[in-house]
């Protein structure tokens, strides 16, 4: 048996930019185990297995794997997947057309649109997502990171938690010079990875002009040393960013750019719906290039 499957960069309209992605289609015979070893092979931030729905009204179930372990969502393995289906089935010209992917956080609704060759996409969090009250102190944030304790916060932003399938601790730096010299120490983000419920970490400050803010992701213990694009983490933002009072009610649009540091910037819209001062709806939107396909053997 042999399995097709493309390789797409995401969160950018340019190839060999953006956070590549894996998708392997066909993966309904195959195992945990062997699911996890092909995404090890690939060694990207995720690889996505698309399957048979479990119901017929939806366009297909996935499975989500890092190179080390699975997760219930992750925003670009989404938004790149949703892209290459609704491609496949529009075919040529421009097109409209919802695309419906069972993840294990939940259902995922994906807005897919192309126009004049460009194809955008705009997946609803299937959770939306919430801050979490944990002990992750300014000391915490500059260890994580590699910084000093006068490096970490700004304005109202400070050091939070948020969860919302999964979860992320948020480390807001003061400028883009302490963004660019943070570094992950795999020590610090191992000590408090108990207390936090988790070992991923998302730095980010106020972006330079046309951007509203500019981030960094490093999860060195689940493999993934520096992500160059994370939509979850862009989806839990929006909890941390109204824990800092940093959104009002109504709906805000925002922009970030991530990966710029390692030479594969990406571009990230995210929109935020709140109303009575509770969040009601979390949207995370961008664009995807096919880079490569083929096909490969999977595990015995």
């Amino acid at each position: 048996m042999t399995l097709a499957f493309y390789t797409y960069d995401v969160f950018t309209e340019d190839r060999y930019s953006g956070n590549p992605l894996a998708i392997v289609m066909g993966a309904d015979g195959l195992s945990d185990a062997a699911m996890q070893r092909i995404a090890g092979e690939f060694n990207l931030s995720e690889t996505i297995f698309v399957q048979t729905p479990e119901d017929a009204a939806h366009t297909a179930k996935v499975r989500i794997f890092t190179p080390v372990h699975e997760i219930p969502f992750a925003g670009h393995p989404t938004i790149g997947c949703a892209i290459m289906l609704a491609e496949d089935r529009a075919g040529n010209g421009d097109f409209e057309a919802v695309v419906t992917l069972e993840e294990q956080a939940g259902l995922v609704p994906v807005a897919v649109k192309r126009t004049g060759g460009r194809s955008i996409a705009t997946l609803t969090a299937p959770v939306t997502p919430v801050a979490i009250n944990a002990p992750f102190t300014t000391e915490d944030a500059a260890a994580v990171v590699g910084l000093t304790p006068d490096d970490i916060g700004f304005g109202t932003h400070v050091t939070g938690i948020a969860e919302g399938g999964p979860r992320f601790a948020f480390v807001p730096v003061k400028d883009l010079d302490a963004l660019a010299r943070a570094r992950p120490a795999a020590d610090a983000i191992a000590a408090i990875s108990d207390t936090c419920g988790t070992w991923s970490v998302y730095a980010y400050t106020t972006g330079p002009e046309g951007t509203d803010y500019r981030s960094r992701m490093f999860a060195p213990l689940g493999g993934i040393p520096e992500d160059p694009a994370t939509g979850s983490a862009t989806a839990l933002l929006a909890a941390h960013l109204d824990a800092c009072g940093a959104v009002g009610d109504g709906t805000t649009d925002l922009v970030l750019h991530q990966g710029v540091e390692m030479g594969r910037a990406s571009r990230i819209a995210l929109g935020i719906d709140r109303a009575d001062g509770s969040l009601t709806a979390v949207r995370v939107g961008g664009s995807a290039v096919r880079v490569s396909e083929g096909m490969l053997e999977p595990p015995a």
